[in-house]
């Protein structure tokens, strides 16, 4: 048979190389894969024990807030000013806000309303 139809040593190589080079340009830069997880992870308030842990919490705007329900009865989360309200959230059940404008922002649960909590968005002084 003639050479010609062998493939050289050479290009099996660098078809290797191609490969290993998308490879490592898909793969995230620490850094950065970290920075953009601060900025997208929720903030979480947990319920326990028939309160809001933390009571009072501050955030920027654009913060996403995710209550979690730690209890083994149900509750709710539901903004005094009818901003948001969750559906009754068993144990485990996550509900989600993300917070725009600043101010104080009260809630309780509907079905213990002496369950109470504070948001309060406040942009940066820098």
């Amino acid at each position: 048979m003639p050479s010609a139809q062998r493939l050289p040593r050479r290009k099996a190589g660098c078809g290797i190389a191609a490969i290993t080079l998308q490879i490592l340009a898909l793969a995230p830069v620490p850094g950065l894969a970290a920075a953009e997880r601060t900025r997208t992870d929720p903030v979480v308030i947990r319920i326990d024990n028939f309160t809001f842990a933390p009571q009072t919490l501050t955030v920027a705007p654009g913060t996403s807030v995710t209550w979690v329900n730690g209890d083994d009865i149900p509750h709710t989360v539901v903004a005094q000013n009818k901003l948001f309200r969750s559906k009754t959230l068993d144990t485990d059940d996550r509900f989600t806000f993300t917070f725009q404008v600043p101010g104080e922002y009260a809630y309780f649960c509907s079905l213990h309303p002496h369950m109470t909590g504070t948001v309060v968005v406040k942009a940066s002084t820098d």
